[in-house]
């Protein structure tokens, strides 16, 4: 912090317009075609499928907790 008590922002950040046009404006990028940049088609289908093994598993997981507490209730 400076002496004055302001706050130093780096020269290219930005000021108070700038964020809130970021913040507000420029949303999220959704729905963009090719959005995986330079990948394959391959590639994004071995993405696909590691996340679905991925969600696959942890459900798994969740399913054996569940039973497990299950049965600590009932036993």
């Amino acid at each position: 912090m400076s002496e004055d008590g302001a706050i130093t922002r780096a020269p290219g950040e930005g000021g108070r317009l700038m964020r809130w046009a970021f913040r507000h404006l420029a949303g999220p990028a959704e729905g963009v075609q090719g959005a995986v940049q330079g990948g394959s088609a391959e590639a994004r289908e071995a993405w696909k499928r590691d996340l679905a093994e991925r969600k696959r598993f942890t459900r798994e997981q969740r399913e054996r907790k569940r039973a497990a507490r299950a049965a600590d209730r009932r036993g």
